[in-house]
């Protein structure tokens, strides 16, 4: 199974070279990576350049904002699995993807989905947040269950089939998409119990109160794109699931 790894970036000079590194290392041999910019100006793209012979494709253009960006990288894709690694995020082992090749391949699922930790942005080294996925099940995302979305990897099948990310959302658009794939769409899920990404922290959607309220808008607006029914309580009980994180430790 060949695998491509899609990064985005924009003015991403600080932590960009720590993510290319981390895909490079990778012992799996069937790695296509494409690389998407938004029209860097603080060095980013001479980054790129130095690493433009491990790169499948750099795309320099315009685009509006990460989730546009993603779909325009997606076109370009030709693997079997799609991952999506952030411009400030990491695997964590150079095993990552061989693990994530073994799952697909004895699960016979549509995703594969792992831990996740955030590590603090300046030392990364520091473990700040543990995400446990957990086992899936359909009927939990109504209890405000996801994946992490740095840990989730899709067939591109289901891109070609049931689309990429929706831009009328600023924030949840990864949310919509495995609530759409997962529980819209009925898609299969494996959980690969591991740690598979280290995110730096900071994330716009959890930096404020009014980022807090502006998320839960967007995740309600997910569920009513796709005409789905949340439970009473799910846009309640999401954010709450956050609070373990902090205390467990992978």
């Amino acid at each position: 199974m060949k695998i491509t790894v899609i990064t985005v970036c924009f003015n991403a000079i600080e932590t960009l070279e720590d993510t290319l590194r981390s895909v490079f290392v990778q012992d799996y041999p069937n790695v296509e990576y494409i690389l998407k910019d938004g029209g860097s100006t603080d060095g980013t793209l001479a980054v790129l350049e130095k690493y433009r012979s491990k790169l499948a494709h750099i795309i320099t253009e315009p685009d509006a904002g990460m989730y546009d960006a993603y779909n325009v990288a997606l076109k370009y894709a030709t693997g079997d699995i799609i991952s999506l690694l952030n411009a400030d995020d990491m695997f964590a082992n150079p095993e990552i993807l061989s693990h994530v090749v073994r799952r697909f391949q004895t699960s016979r699922a549509d995703a594969v989905y792992g831990d996740l930790i955030y590590v603090n942005r300046t030392f990364p080294d520091q473990v700040v947040r543990y995400w446990r996925s957990g086992f899936y099940r359909k009927d939990r995302f109504r209890m405000g269950w996801m994946p992490p979305h740095p840990s989730f990897f899709l067939k591109k099948e289901a891109y070609d089939l049931y689309g990429g990310f929706d831009t009328r959302l600023q924030s949840a658009a990864d949310y919509e998409l495995m609530l759409r794939m997962l529980y819209g769409k009925g898609l299969t899920a494996s959980w690969l119990p591991e740690v598979l990404v280290r995110m730096r922290s900071g994330g716009k959607s959890n930096a404020s109160l009014r980022g807090h309220l502006f998320a839960n808008r967007e995740d309600a607006l997910a569920w009513r794109y796709n005409g789905l029914q949340p439970h009473p309580l799910t846009f309640l009980l999401k954010p709450l699931r956050k609070l373990p994180q902090f205390i467990l430790k992978p």
